[in-house]
């Protein structure tokens, strides 16, 4: 029997190594070098993050997402806060109660939103009405945003600022989960900074292993204050990485040259061109605006019957009667691909 091969619009996460960034590792393994982070590779992503941001910050590698969201709420947030979230969020969903139990029992409180996003306003009433000062309630913390959101849409600049405005008038801190933070800056062509710390971020999970990385994200702090402890945390949480220099020769070889923004640049681009040729199959609807990696979308049930005894992988999204399914590109999928995946449920 033939093996077909198998075409991948499951997850980013399922994508290969970036050949960059595996190139990248292999000119670390060499020689000794000093461990625990006191490597010159280590400082280096530092810097190149301190130029891409234009700001003073301080930069933590991990290995994966849920350590950075988990550890750097736990420097926010204190066992008894609240962190405000969208209900779809990472943090609420899909990280096994690792926020809570890094924080030390902190609770999550996810709200509703369209297309995956807070809204200032309905976070002022529910900050204003959430107990603050009475010993009988957790005590509002932090915001927790994720970049780009759960359903693929984008905060703007505008957007975070008006969540940070609210957030810091009653001394909450701002975190952003940035998974696919590199895929928001892109579709916005703007400056990493004005969805940061320029809109009111204090602390971001700044997220590669999606977008090419073979296991690396970093946690930066824009609130320096905030990072004084983050050391503790991290090796406290088994984060501290003896040989870091793999970690951070992944996030150097992902910072040099725009690799980042590059990586994200085409991903996008092949969800915008994913997207307009599944909306013109009769019968099929995409559920949000496009603008980032991924694509959410009803099909008709016989595309449906299509794609299930296919060689793609992908996700059905909600309920079986509702007929979603959830498609997402990555650094290197290609318009082949995509022309397959609409010729099958044609």
């Amino acid at each position: 029997m033939e093996n077909v091969p198998v075409v991948n619009f499951a997850s980013d996460n399922a994508a290969p190594v970036a050949p960059q960034i595996l190139s990248a590792i292999q000119k670390a393994n060499t020689g000794p070098v000093l461990s625990y982070g006191n490597d010159l590779l280590t400082k280096g992503v530092e810097e190149k993050l301190k130029c891409i941001f234009d700001c003073d910050l301080r930069a933590f590698p991990v290995a994966t997402g849920t350590a950075a969201n988990s550890l750097g709420l736990s420097a926010l947030v204190p066992p008894y806060g609240a962190i405000y979230c969208h209900q779809l969020a990472h943090i609420d969903k899909d990280e096994c109660g690792a926020p809570e139990f890094f924080t030390g029992g902190a609770k999550l409180v996810p709200l509703a939103g369209e297309g995956g996003k807070l809204k200032a306003e309905e976070l002022e009433k529910v900050i204003a009405g959430a107990g603050g000062g009475n010993v009988h309630h957790v005590q509002p913390a932090a915001i927790s945003l994720t970049q780009a959101t759960e359903c693929g849409t984008v905060y703007r600049p505008d957007e975070i600022a008006e969540i940070a405005i609210v957030g810091h008038k009653r001394h909450l801190c701002v975190h952003m989960d940035g998974a696919r933070f590199a895929n928001a800056v892109e579709f916005l062509g703007c400056a990493p900074a004005d969805i940061t710390w320029r809109a009111g971020v204090d602390v971001l999970s700044f997220g590669a292993t999606k977008n090419g990385a073979m296991g690396a994200e970093a946690v930066v702090f824009f609130d320096m204050d905030k990072a004084q402890e983050f050391e503790f945390r991290r090796k406290r949480g088994a984060h501290l990485f003896s040989k870091m220099r793999y970690l951070s020769a992944q996030l150097d070889g992902y910072l040099t040259d725009n690799l980042w923004l590059n990586l994200a640049g085409h991903a996008n681009k092949m969800a915008v061109r994913l997207a307009e040729g599944v909306s013109r199959q009769n019968g099929a609807e995409v559920l949000y605006p496009v603008e980032a990696n991924m694509i959410f979308a009803k099909l008709p049930e016989v595309a449906l019957e299509c794609l299930a005894v296919s060689n793609i992988l992908y996700y059905r999204n909600g309920r079986d009667e509702d007929a979603e399914v959830r498609l997402v590109t990555s650094w290197n999928t290609s318009e082949q691909d995509i022309d397959h995946l609409l010729k099958v449920i044609a």
